[in-house]
C-alpha cells in the first residue's frame, strides 16, 4: 500500500470537496398507488414520468430539484403502508437529506428516531428535514413555517420539506443556507417571534419586505454540552463535519481495513495522510486557517485499551503510542470548521 496511494485518495477527496458539497443527494419517501415499483432515482426533473406518480407527488419531486441536488432518490410505498420498508431500503443507500412531505404528526417521531439511530449507532451521516418537531438533535432540521403560498397552492411545513431538503443538498460548504431566497414563494404565515424561534432550533422562512428567505440555517439542536457547543446548531457546520467523517472513513476502509499490518509506522502513515487532508481542506476554505487542525494517536483511548490486558503503570507516553493494539487504531483530531459570514456588527461614530 504505502503513503502515496492514501495521500492521492485524500487529495482527490479534498480537491473535490466543494463540488461534492454543492451537489448533495435528497431522499424522499412518497405514498403513492400509481406505480408498482419500489423506488426511482432521478438526476433531473425531466426524467420524471407523469404516469408514475400523482400530480401532488410529482410536485414534491420537482420542488426538491429547485435546489439543484445531484440526484433525488424516491422510495415509493402504498398509501396505507407504514414507513418501515422504505427506511429499510434507504439505510444502505447514500443520501444527505431525507424528507417525507406527506407525513402526519404521528409519524414524525419515528423518522426522527430512525435518523438518530443511523447516525449514532451505524455512523451514517443521514439528516432529515421534518416538520414541527423539537428534536434537539443536529441530524434533524425542524422546519416550522406554514401557509407557504406558491401560485394557486398553499403548502404546509410538511409539504415543503422536499423543497428545503433540495436547498440544503445544493448549498456548498463555503456558504450557508442563511438568507437563501425562495423566489417562487409569494407569502407565508410569518413568525411572530423569529429570533426566539431560531434560538429554539426552528428553521423558518421570513419575509424581509421584498422576498421570502430562510431566516438562519439552523438545525434542531439546542442543548449545549461539553462536547457539543454552539457550532453544532448550524447546518453548515454539521454538513462539513459529516463530509469529513465520510471521507476519512471511506479512505480508511478502502486502503487500510484488512490490507495493512497494524504497525506503529503504518499508524503514523495514516495519521500523516489525514493531516495532509486537513491542510488541503484549509486551502479549500472548509477548515479555519488559524487553527492547528491536527490528528494524532488517541493516548487516552489507547491507554484504556492497553490496561485491559497489560500492566502499564510505569510506561511513558512514547511506549504507549508504540504499543501493539491488536486490530485497533485509536486516533483523535481537533479541527475548526470555517463558518460563513452571517452577522455584522458595524458602528458608525459621528
Amino acid at each position: 500500500m504505502g503513503l502515496p496511494q492514501i495521500l492521492i485518495d485524500f487529495k482527490t477527496k479534498a480537491d473535490s470537496v466543494m463540488k461534492r458539497s454543492e451537489r448533495g443527494i435528497v431522499a424522499l419517501i412518497l405514498k403513492d398507488n400509481t406505480g408498482t415499483f419500489d423506488n426511482k432515482v432521478y438526476t433531473k426533473e425531466s426524467e420524471i414520468v407523469v404516469s408514475h406518480w400523482t400530480a401532488t407527488n410529482r410536485d414534491y419531486i420537482s420542488k426538491a430539484f429547485l435546489g439543484n441536488p445531484l440526484r433525488v432518490i424516491v422510495e415509493r410505498i402504498g398509501t396505507t403502508d407504514d414507513y418501515v420498508n422504505a427506511l429499510d431500503r434507504l439505510k444502505n443507500k447514500a443520501f444527505n437529506y431525507l424528507a417525507v412531505p406527506a407525513i402526519v404528526e404521528a409519524d414524525v417521531v419515528g423518522i426522527k428516531d430512525w435518523i438518530k439511530a443511523q447516525r449514532d449507532d451505524n455512523k451514517k451521516t443521514f439528516k432529515a428535514v421534518l416538520p414541527n418537531i423539537s428534536a434537539d438533535y443536529e441530524g434533524i432540521i425542524n422546519f416550522c413555517t406554514d401557509g407557504i403560498k406558491v401560485s394557486t397552492k398553499t403548502y404546509t411545513s410538511a409539504e415543503y420539506t422536499s423543497r428545503i431538503a433540495g436547498i440544503l443538498a445544493g448549498v456548498p460548504l463555503n456558504q450557508s443556507a442563511t438568507y437563501y431566497v425562495l423566489p417562487e414563494v409569494e407569502s407565508i404565515t410569518e413568525s411572530l417571534s423569529p429570533d426566539t424561534d431560531i434560538d429554539a432550533g426552528k428553521l423558518i422562512l421570513i419575509n424581509d419586505g421584498s422576498k421570502i428567505k430562510i431566516g438562519r440555517g439552523v438545525n434542531s439542536f439546542t442543548t449545549l454540552t461539553d462536547t457539543k457547543g454552539a457550532d453544532f446548531k448550524k447546518i453548515k457546520i454539521i454538513e462539513s463535519v459529516d463530509l469529513i467523517r465520510d471521507d476519512i472513513r471511506s479512505t480508511f476502509e478502502n486502503h487500510y481495513v484488512g490490507k495493512v499490518a497494524n504497525s506503529y509506522d503504518n499508524r503514523v502513515i495514516f495519521i500523516a495522510a489525514v493531516n495532509r487532508y486537513f491542510k488541503e481542506l484549509v486551502s479549500q476554505g472548509v477548515l479555519y486557517d488559524k487553527f492547528e487542525n491536527k490528528a494524532e494517536i488517541d493516548i487516552v483511548a489507547q491507554t484504556e485499551w492497553l490496561k485491559l490486558t497489560t500492566i502499564i503503570d510505569d510506561w511513558n507516553e512514547e511506549q504507549i503510542k508504540q504499543a501493539a493494539t491488536g486490530s485497533n487504531l485509536f486516533v483523535t483530531a481537533q479541527v475548526k470548521i470555517q463558518d460563513a459570514i452571517e452577522d455584522l456588527s458595524f458602528k458608525i461614530l459621528m
